[in-house]
Protein backbone atom coordinates (compact mmCIF):
# COMPACT_ATOMS: atom_id res chain seq x y z
CA UNK A 1 0.00 0.00 0.00
CA UNK A 2 1.15 3.39 -0.54
CA UNK A 3 -0.36 6.47 1.88
CA UNK A 4 0.31 9.95 0.77
CA UNK A 5 0.01 12.56 3.72
CA UNK A 6 -0.14 16.29 3.17
CA UNK A 7 1.05 18.82 5.86
CA UNK A 8 2.46 21.95 6.54
CA UNK A 9 4.67 20.00 9.24
CA UNK A 10 6.45 16.95 7.67
CA UNK A 11 8.92 16.48 10.90
CA UNK A 12 5.86 15.80 12.68
CA UNK A 13 5.99 11.86 11.13
CA UNK A 14 9.48 11.01 11.25
CA UNK A 15 9.70 9.78 14.60
CA UNK A 16 6.37 7.55 15.06
CA UNK A 17 7.04 6.34 11.05
CA UNK A 18 10.66 5.52 11.82
CA UNK A 19 9.98 3.14 14.74
CA UNK A 20 8.54 -0.54 15.38
CA UNK A 21 5.80 -1.91 13.22
CA UNK A 22 5.86 1.05 10.37
CA UNK A 23 9.03 1.64 10.12
CA UNK A 24 9.75 -2.44 9.39
CA UNK A 25 6.58 -2.49 6.79
CA UNK A 26 8.46 0.25 5.25
CA UNK A 27 11.69 -1.85 4.99
CA UNK A 28 9.77 -4.86 3.75
CA UNK A 29 8.15 -2.70 1.12
CA UNK A 30 4.97 -3.68 2.24
CA UNK A 31 3.83 -0.30 2.82
CA UNK A 32 5.04 3.15 1.36
CA UNK A 33 4.37 6.67 2.93
CA UNK A 34 5.36 9.50 1.35
CA UNK A 35 4.70 12.91 3.26
CA UNK A 36 4.34 16.50 1.28
CA UNK A 37 4.95 19.41 2.20
CA UNK A 38 1.72 21.73 1.16
CA UNK A 39 3.72 25.02 1.18
CA UNK A 40 5.74 23.79 -1.85
CA UNK A 41 2.07 23.90 -3.93
CA UNK A 42 1.47 27.59 -2.98
CA UNK A 43 1.39 29.59 -6.01
CA UNK A 44 3.07 32.85 -4.46
CA UNK A 45 6.97 33.28 -3.73
CA UNK A 46 6.01 33.51 -0.02
CA UNK A 47 4.14 29.64 0.17
CA UNK A 48 0.66 31.13 1.68
CA UNK A 49 -1.15 28.27 2.57
CA UNK A 50 -3.90 30.50 4.99
CA UNK A 51 -6.09 33.45 4.57
CA UNK A 52 -8.78 35.37 6.91
CA UNK A 53 -12.14 33.55 6.08
CA UNK A 54 -14.79 35.83 4.33
CA UNK A 55 -17.44 37.19 6.38
CA UNK A 56 -15.05 37.65 9.42
CA UNK A 57 -14.60 35.20 12.36
CA UNK A 58 -11.72 34.16 13.97
CA UNK A 59 -8.56 32.30 13.00
CA UNK A 60 -7.35 31.66 9.93
CA UNK A 61 -8.56 29.22 6.83
CA UNK A 62 -6.41 26.93 4.76
CA UNK A 63 -6.46 27.80 1.26
CA UNK A 64 -7.85 26.21 -1.45
CA UNK A 65 -5.25 26.53 -4.22
CA UNK A 66 -2.48 24.66 -2.63
CA UNK A 67 -4.37 21.92 -1.74
CA UNK A 68 -5.90 21.20 -5.15
CA UNK A 69 -2.69 21.87 -7.06
CA UNK A 70 -1.48 19.17 -4.59
CA UNK A 71 -3.64 16.65 -5.18
CA UNK A 72 -3.85 17.05 -8.49
CA UNK A 73 0.30 16.57 -9.05
CA UNK A 74 0.49 14.07 -6.40
CA UNK A 75 -1.90 11.37 -8.31
CA UNK A 76 -1.41 12.53 -11.69
CA UNK A 77 -5.00 14.43 -12.46
CA UNK A 78 -5.58 17.26 -14.57
CA UNK A 79 -6.64 20.58 -13.37
CA UNK A 80 -9.60 20.35 -11.34
CA UNK A 81 -12.78 22.79 -11.85
CA UNK A 82 -16.51 23.60 -12.54
CA UNK A 83 -16.17 23.54 -15.74
CA UNK A 84 -14.25 19.86 -16.24
CA UNK A 85 -16.45 18.56 -13.29
CA UNK A 86 -18.67 15.81 -14.46
CA UNK A 87 -19.87 12.70 -12.06
CA UNK A 88 -21.81 9.97 -14.07
CA UNK A 89 -24.78 8.93 -12.60
CA UNK A 90 -23.64 5.28 -11.34
CA UNK A 91 -20.12 6.52 -10.04
CA UNK A 92 -22.72 9.27 -7.57
CA UNK A 93 -24.53 5.95 -6.45
CA UNK A 94 -22.74 4.20 -3.35
CA UNK A 95 -20.45 6.90 -2.87
CA UNK A 96 -19.86 8.32 0.53
CA UNK A 97 -18.78 11.75 -0.52
CA UNK A 98 -19.17 12.14 -4.13
CA UNK A 99 -15.82 14.99 -5.10
CA UNK A 100 -14.49 16.33 -8.56
CA UNK A 101 -11.93 14.32 -8.25
CA UNK A 102 -13.37 11.17 -7.72
CA UNK A 103 -14.13 11.18 -11.44
CA UNK A 104 -10.41 11.03 -12.03
CA UNK A 105 -9.25 8.56 -9.57
CA UNK A 106 -10.30 5.78 -7.12
CA UNK A 107 -7.87 6.63 -4.37
CA UNK A 108 -9.64 7.95 -1.22
CA UNK A 109 -8.76 11.63 -0.73
CA UNK A 110 -9.62 11.60 3.06
CA UNK A 111 -9.63 14.97 5.33
CA UNK A 112 -8.84 14.63 8.45
CA UNK A 113 -11.76 16.93 10.77
CA UNK A 114 -13.44 16.64 13.79
CA UNK A 115 -16.56 17.18 11.17
CA UNK A 116 -15.93 13.70 10.00
CA UNK A 117 -17.29 10.26 10.74
CA UNK A 118 -16.16 8.56 13.35
CA UNK A 119 -12.93 6.16 13.01
CA UNK A 120 -13.47 3.04 14.40
CA UNK A 121 -12.16 -0.55 13.51
CA UNK A 122 -14.39 -1.19 10.80
CA UNK A 123 -13.35 1.95 9.40
CA UNK A 124 -9.40 0.76 9.70
CA UNK A 125 -10.57 -2.50 7.67
CA UNK A 126 -12.41 -0.33 5.16
CA UNK A 127 -9.35 1.93 4.19
CA UNK A 128 -6.81 -1.06 4.92
CA UNK A 129 -8.75 -2.67 1.78
CA UNK A 130 -7.53 -0.14 -0.41
CA UNK A 131 -3.79 0.14 -2.77
CA UNK A 132 -3.61 3.61 -2.16
CA UNK A 133 -4.86 6.40 0.51
CA UNK A 134 -4.24 10.28 0.65
CA UNK A 135 -4.32 12.27 3.38
CA UNK A 136 -4.43 15.79 3.97
CA UNK A 137 -3.61 17.26 7.44
CA UNK A 138 -6.14 20.08 8.32
CA UNK A 139 -4.92 22.96 10.43
CA UNK A 140 -6.04 26.45 11.79
CA UNK A 141 -9.94 26.87 11.54
CA UNK A 142 -10.26 24.04 9.29
CA UNK A 143 -10.24 24.42 4.81
CA UNK A 144 -11.92 26.52 2.53
CA UNK A 145 -15.54 24.60 2.13
CA UNK A 146 -14.47 24.03 -1.54
CA UNK A 147 -11.85 21.47 -0.64
CA UNK A 148 -14.13 19.50 1.19
CA UNK A 149 -17.07 19.73 -1.47
CA UNK A 150 -14.93 19.26 -4.59
CA UNK A 151 -11.51 17.41 -3.72
CA UNK A 152 -11.85 15.01 -1.02
CA UNK A 153 -13.76 11.45 -1.08
CA UNK A 154 -14.06 11.38 2.67
CA UNK A 155 -13.70 12.97 6.32
CA UNK A 156 -12.59 10.70 9.40
CA UNK A 157 -12.42 12.16 12.81
CA UNK A 158 -10.83 10.20 15.60
CA UNK A 159 -13.35 11.52 18.34
CA UNK A 160 -15.23 14.39 19.79
CA UNK A 161 -12.60 16.66 20.57
CA UNK A 162 -10.43 19.30 18.59
CA UNK A 163 -6.47 18.79 18.38
CA UNK A 164 -4.22 22.02 17.10
CA UNK A 165 -4.09 19.94 13.79
CA UNK A 166 -4.82 16.80 11.58
CA UNK A 167 -1.46 15.63 12.08
CA UNK A 168 -1.54 13.25 15.26
CA UNK A 169 -5.06 11.83 13.84
CA UNK A 170 -3.77 10.94 10.71
CA UNK A 171 -0.81 9.00 12.33
CA UNK A 172 -3.58 7.29 14.52
CA UNK A 173 -5.68 5.92 11.46
CA UNK A 174 -2.43 4.83 9.38
CA UNK A 175 -1.03 3.19 12.35
CA UNK A 176 -4.54 1.16 13.03
CA UNK A 177 -4.80 0.21 9.48
CA UNK A 178 -1.61 -0.63 8.53
CA UNK A 179 -1.80 -3.14 11.09
CA UNK A 180 -4.40 -4.85 9.37
CA UNK A 181 -2.18 -5.12 5.84
CA UNK A 182 -1.07 -8.99 5.08
CA UNK A 183 2.46 -9.06 5.92
CA UNK A 184 2.29 -6.46 8.28
CA UNK A 185 2.79 -7.71 11.98
CA UNK A 186 4.39 -11.41 12.05
CA UNK A 187 1.37 -13.01 13.68
CA UNK A 188 -1.47 -12.58 11.15
CA UNK A 189 -3.35 -13.94 13.26
CA UNK A 190 -3.12 -11.48 16.39
CA UNK A 191 -5.35 -9.08 14.73
CA UNK A 192 -8.62 -11.13 14.87
CA UNK A 193 -8.79 -11.71 18.33
CA UNK A 194 -7.66 -7.91 19.27
CA UNK A 195 -10.44 -5.71 21.43
CA UNK A 196 -13.07 -4.23 18.89
CA UNK A 197 -11.89 -6.44 15.62
CA UNK A 198 -14.82 -8.20 16.47
CA UNK A 199 -17.44 -5.82 18.45
CA UNK A 200 -16.33 -6.70 21.39
CA UNK A 201 -13.47 -5.84 24.15
CA UNK A 202 -9.83 -8.18 24.66
CA UNK A 203 -10.05 -10.46 27.24
CA UNK A 204 -7.11 -10.23 29.92
CA UNK A 205 -3.81 -11.20 29.33
CA UNK A 206 -0.99 -13.02 31.71
CA UNK A 207 2.49 -14.30 31.07
CA UNK A 208 5.17 -15.41 33.68
CA UNK A 209 5.61 -15.54 35.90
CA UNK A 210 2.47 -17.52 37.23
CA UNK A 211 2.58 -16.13 40.54
CA UNK A 212 3.91 -12.83 41.27
CA UNK A 213 3.76 -11.11 44.69
CA UNK A 214 0.62 -13.29 45.49
CA UNK A 215 -1.33 -12.59 42.58
CA UNK A 216 -1.46 -15.87 40.64
CA UNK A 217 -2.77 -16.33 36.86
CA UNK A 218 -6.57 -18.06 36.79
CA UNK A 219 -5.76 -21.81 37.31
CA UNK A 220 -7.77 -22.66 33.62
CA UNK A 221 -4.56 -21.01 31.61
CA UNK A 222 -2.18 -23.40 33.41
CA UNK A 223 -4.60 -25.94 32.45
CA UNK A 224 -3.34 -26.82 28.92
CA UNK A 225 -7.22 -27.57 28.42
CA UNK A 226 -7.77 -25.37 24.89
CA UNK A 227 -11.38 -26.21 25.39
CA UNK A 228 -11.57 -24.81 28.50
CA UNK A 229 -9.27 -22.21 27.78
CA UNK A 230 -11.20 -20.92 24.82
CA UNK A 231 -14.14 -20.53 27.02
CA UNK A 232 -12.58 -18.53 29.96
CA UNK A 233 -11.40 -16.29 26.84
CA UNK A 234 -15.19 -15.96 25.31
CA UNK A 235 -16.45 -15.55 29.06
CA UNK A 236 -13.84 -12.79 30.18
CA UNK A 237 -14.28 -10.85 26.75
CA UNK A 238 -17.92 -10.69 27.07
CA UNK A 239 -17.80 -9.70 30.91
CA UNK A 240 -14.92 -6.77 30.25
CA UNK A 241 -17.26 -5.71 27.03
CA UNK A 242 -20.44 -5.80 29.30
CA UNK A 243 -18.79 -3.83 32.62
CA UNK A 244 -16.65 -1.57 30.28
CA UNK A 245 -18.11 -0.60 26.90
CA UNK A 246 -22.00 -2.22 27.28
CA UNK A 247 -22.94 -0.21 24.42
CA UNK A 248 -20.29 -2.09 21.93
CA UNK A 249 -22.51 -5.41 22.36
CA UNK A 250 -25.30 -3.80 20.33
CA UNK A 251 -23.84 -4.77 16.92
CA UNK A 252 -21.01 -7.40 18.07
CA UNK A 253 -20.43 -10.38 15.90
CA UNK A 254 -21.47 -12.69 18.71
CA UNK A 255 -21.58 -16.81 17.99
CA UNK A 256 -24.69 -19.17 19.67
CA UNK A 257 -22.05 -19.76 22.31
CA UNK A 258 -21.32 -16.32 23.00
CA UNK A 259 -24.65 -15.37 23.17
CA UNK A 260 -25.20 -18.29 25.59
CA UNK A 261 -22.33 -17.23 27.64
CA UNK A 262 -23.95 -13.45 27.18
CA UNK A 263 -27.22 -14.49 28.79
CA UNK A 264 -25.92 -16.19 31.76
CA UNK A 265 -23.46 -13.47 32.56
CA UNK A 266 -26.67 -10.70 32.24
CA UNK A 267 -28.64 -12.88 35.01
CA UNK A 268 -25.54 -12.58 37.25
Amino acid sequence: MRIDILTLFPAMFAGPFSESIIKRATEKGILEIIVHQIRDYAPDKHHITDDYPYGGGAGMVMKPEPLFSAVESILGLPPLSRDNCVLPEAMQEGMTSPSCVSAYTTVPVILMTPQGRQFDQHVAHELAAHDRLLFICGHYEGVDERVREHLVTDEVSIGDYVLTGGELPAMVVIDALARLIPGVLGAEEATHEESHTRGTLEYPQYTRPANFRGWAVPPVLLSGHHGEVERFHQTESLRRTLRRRPELLRRAELTKEEEKILRKLLKG
